[in-house]
Order: C-alpha cells, then structure tokens, then sequence
C-alpha cells in the first residue's frame, strides 16, 4: 500500500487542527472537566466546537453525497478523529457520524438517511449503543428484539453509550431468534441514566423494556450491518488513541528537553530516554498499523484483521505511553489542573473502551484460523 496521504486527509487535518487549535484550550479543557465535577458528565460537551465543525464542512466530509457529504472515506475520517485526538476534544464525531450517520446513510430508508443528512451539519446529534455487561461477543447481542403488530420492540440493556442524553437517535445491535439485527432507537423511550467513566466523558447505561424500535436495513442484512459499524468503531477508537498519544509524547518530549536536575535536563538520562525512545515506536507502530486499516476498508479489501491488529495496539502501546508521559513529568504528571492528566485520561478511556489485550488477541486468533471473531 502508498503510504503517501490523500489531498483530502491532509485538508481535513489541516482544517480541524485550525478549528480545534482556536477553541480547545487548556483553560477550555479545565472548564469542561469542572462541569463534570459539578454533578454529573453529562455537561462535558463541547456545544462551540460541535458547532463550528458544521459550519466548516467537517462533520459532513465523510458522509456520502447522497446525504450532503463530500462522499470522502475512512482514511480522511480517521485524519479528523486522529486530530480531535490530539486536543482531546469533547465532541461525538467518532459515534454521531462516522458510525451512526455513515451506518444510516448507507443501510438506512428514506427517512434514516434525513436523520444521516441532518446530523451531518449538527442539527441532530446520534449516538451508537454498542457495549453490553458480560457479553464479550459485540456480533452475538444479549439485547433481543422481537416484532409485534405495533413494530419491533427491544428488551435488554447497554453500558457506556456516549451522549446518550443529547441524542436523538440511538442505532442498538440485537438478536432476532438467534440471528443479529440494527435498530435505530428513541433515548427518550428508554432508561438512561448517567455512569463516571474515567476522562468525565458524558456516557450512560440504557436499559430497554419493551421499547420501540425501527429496523435498519433488513434482518438478513443485520450480521453485515453489524460488522461495518463495529470494524469504523473499533477503528476510530484507534484513531482518536493515536492523536491522544502522539501529542501526549509531543508534550513529555518538551518537558523532559525543559526540566533539568543535577543541572542536566531529564531526558538525557538514560532511563528516561530508554522510555520516550519505547514510546516513540509505540506511537509509530500504532500509526502503521491504523494507517493500514484505514486504507483496507478504504479500498473495501477485507481488513478485519487489520482492524484488530490496531486495536491491539492503541489499547497495549496507548496504556504504556500514557504511563511514560505521567511518569516522566514526575509530580506534575498527577496534577488534576495540569494538561498532562487530560492526555492521561483520555488514554486510558480509549483504552478501557477497546478492551483488554487478552480480548483483541483471541479475536485476531480466530480470524487468522478462519472462524468467527
């Protein structure tokens, strides 16, 4: 494959590098954690850059023509989230657009595609309920959904659905007599109630009692559905793991130049730069790796392996750098006001929200022996 990135990726980059660079201060970042802190996450949403990321065309670029996007792919949405990475911005591009608007705008009717197209210059935000307790199997949903007269409805629960109080859509996976199916659900007829996840992002646990839903696609196209929206979430969870790290190993590198003891500076310590030499092949392997599963799903060649080949990575190689960079900055790396603990955090969630080394490891066993991840 050509390494070498696209005109687009780099002016998707460039542009929400700008917007981000302009409005995501740390005094902005610290404003946002103080609303979480005040009661509940729920506030720890960033309503200016959202809104400013409509009005440049950013949310609509990867969305298909046909819902007013520029019809652009996954490697230039990975460019955007791999920036929203590296200023650790409070906004749900990941899951209101690159897998809920691209899932509806590809799957969906008439009037999905509206909510696709809508979502697509902020009028509506949606959101992905994709986590269950005790399921480690995302293909094979414990929410089950059944058809009456009146419509589908959906019984069950999800854990750590993000902005699951501001949508207006939720799209939910479930088994239909043994056989996996999308929904597109209403929040408001469901049960949701706030949890604290580790960086204050505004996450909910959604329990489903016989709530209705609306079919997306068909049931027979259900497994298929499922598949493309967990392989963009799993890949964008990468992404956004890879602009966390690499700006969190941009900001460590300068400090440990800056601070000095024994009238040396840190990082000429061989310790030390033992470690940031470790982190920096953490970082460029995870870009590879990333790299690579944007462009297989970019070219429709088969990339699930590739998709948990990164996975392994922004969980394994994002714990370690988030370590080396609280490490390193000593004292400093533990203060709650300081920039450092949003990287940390924010690294630490991307991780949790993957999934356990252990986890990726026997998917991408199962792919390589040729059975079902």
């Amino acid at each position: 494959m050509d390494f070498t990135p696209t005109e687009a990726q780099l002016d998707l980059a460039r542009l929400t590098g700008e917007v981000c660079g302009k409005l995501v201060t740390a005094d902005r970042l610290r404003e946002l954690d103080s609303a979480g802190e005040a009661g509940t996450n729920t506030d720890r949403f960033d309503e200016t850059l959202w809104r400013a990321l409509g009005e440049t065309g950013v949310l609509a670029a990867t969305l298909p023509e046909s819902v007013g996007g520029s019809g652009f792919g996954p490697l230039e949405h990975t460019a955007i989230l791999r920036e929203l990475g590296k200023h650790v911005a409070a906004v749900p591009y990941l899951w209101s657009i690159v897998v809920s608007a691209g899932a509806l705008a590809r799957f969906g009717d008439a009037a999905q595609q509206n909510l696709a197209e809508r979502a697509g210059v902020g009028g509506v935000i949606l959101t992905a309920a994709l986590t269950e307790e005790r399921n480690w199997e995302p293909a094979q949903p414990l929410t089950a959904a059944v058809e009456t007269p009146g419509g589908w409805r959906l019984t069950g629960a999800k854990t750590t659905v993000p902005f699951a109080d501001r949508a207006e859509r939720m799209v939910v996976p479930a088994t239909v007599s043994g056989s996996t199916a999308v929904f597109l659900v209403d929040p408001a007829a469901a049960m949701v109630t706030a949890q604290q996840v580790v960086d204050r992002s505004p996450e909910f646990a959604v329990e489903f009692t016989d709530t209705p839903a609306e079919l997306v696609g068909t049931v027979a196209d259900g497994a298929q559905i499922l598949d493309w929206i967990l392989h963009r979430a799993w890949l964008g969870l990468s992404a956004l793991q890879l602009g966390t790290v690499e700006r969190a190993l941009q900001l460590v590198a300068d400090y440990a130049r800056e601070r000095e003891q024994f009238g040396r500076p840190v990082g000429s310590f061989q310790a030390v730069a033992q470690r940031l030499a470790d982190a920096y092949i953490d970082v460029q392997g995870l870009r590879l790796t990333v790299t690579r599963a944007a462009w297989l799903l970019s070219e429709n060649l088969p990339a699930a392996e590739a998709v948990h080949t990164a996975k392994i990575w922004a969980a394994d190689a994002g714990h370690r750098v988030a370590h080396t960079v609280v490490h390193v900055h000593g004292g400093v790396g533990i203060d709650r006001d300081h920039i450092v603990h949003n990287y940390f955090t924010a690294a630490k969630h991307n991780e949790f929200a993957l999934g356990a080394g252990t986890d990726h490891l026997r998917a991408l066993g199962a792919l390589l022996a040729g059975t079902p991840s």
